[in-house]
């Protein structure tokens, strides 16, 4: 299933400033980035319930939020991208 993913981390202190990579990092384990706070993660039930409670657990609930949306597993062909930063094919061969 195809996940959006959006954050908005509070950086005014370092301990923002980590938390902000840390978010970053657990996004870009599963998905790729679209936009700065914007993350595409293509990922299984079991894998998707890995990365919200690891995001969940990043965050202060206080300052901090993330907003998840549930695009499923046909929106890739629905996805119209205009302008720089060429967009992956999450379901493509990896090649390094």
């Amino acid at each position: 299933m195809l996940m959006l993913i959006t954050y908005d981390v509070n950086t005014q202190d370092a301990s923002g400033r980590r938390r902000l990579r840390r978010v970053a990092r657990a996004c870009q384990d599963f998905g790729q980035r679209v936009q700065f706070s914007v993350f595409e993660c293509d990922v299984d039930p079991a894998q998707w319930a890995v990365l919200r409670a690891r995001l969940i657990g990043e965050i202060n609930q206080e300052t901090d939020s993330l907003r998840f949306y549930h695009l499923g597993a046909n929106a890739a062909r629905r996805i119209e991208h205009v302008g720089a930063k060429p967009v992956l094919d999450l379901g493509g061969a990896l090649i390094f």
